[in-house]
């Protein structure tokens, strides 16, 4: 099975302390929300990553922010399971296939889109999607690209996610909305696991 078709959103998150990332993985987990991208944006993501997948099997864990071939080297060896890009590069997109593992590179155009599927990726992360041109610009796109499946992240909320998931090249959404700051610093995982059933309930 892809890693689009595990669950119809993936908790895009940002991590700053390594303390919260097992329990907060355990929520999204309980909510039905098994696959976690951890960005790359702070100090503590790779150590994040690894507690996570040392310690709870059933969350399929990831990096995201992947900006270079170090990125991959370090986020593959700290446990990832999958690597998410925000672009492409030709060099990151040697490294990403020699990674061994799934992985979402970033496009935002036809042409990005199109240079992608030349090397065979048919699925990638669509970035910034609301930026972009959200649903409108995907659903353009599904005409001329019908092979290429997208992850479309970034500005993406519960409200709109479900026009996203309507689209036919549109497998899962990207959200940064399920695991509040507030949240996190005051450890209410359990507002954190409601918010996964509630994503996880967009794909019936």
């Amino acid at each position: 099975m892809s890693l689009l078709d595990l669950a119809p959103v993936v908790p895009v998150v940002v991590i700053d302390d390594p303390e919260t990332a097992v329990p907060l993985a355990r929520a999204l987990v309980s909510g039905g929300l098994p696959v976690i991208e951890i960005t790359l944006r702070t100090a503590t993501a790779l150590e994040s990553i690894r507690r996570i997948a040392a310690e709870v099997p059933d969350a399929v864990v990831g990096a995201g922010t992947i900006r270079s071939s170090a990125d991959v080297d370090a986020a593959v060896a700290a446990g990832s399971r999958f690597l998410v890009s925000p672009g492409t590069t030709p060099g990151l997109l040697d490294a990403l296939l020699a990674s061994g593992v799934p992985f979402l590179p970033g496009a935002a155009t036809a042409s990005e889109a199109m240079a992608l599927f030349e090397r065979g990726i048919g699925e990638m992360k669509f970035f910034p999607a609301e930026a972009a041109g959200g649903v409108p610009y995907l659903k353009s796109l599904g005409g001329p690209l019908p092979d290429v499946r997208f992850c479309p992240t970034g500005g993406i909320t519960l409200s709109s996610a479900p026009s996203y998931l309507a689209l036919s090249n549109v497998a899962t959404v990207g959200g940064s909305w399920l695991t509040p700051a507030d949240a996190l610093a005051t450890g209410d995982y359990d507002r954190i696991e409601k918010l996964a059933a509630e994503a996880a309930a967009l794909r019936s």
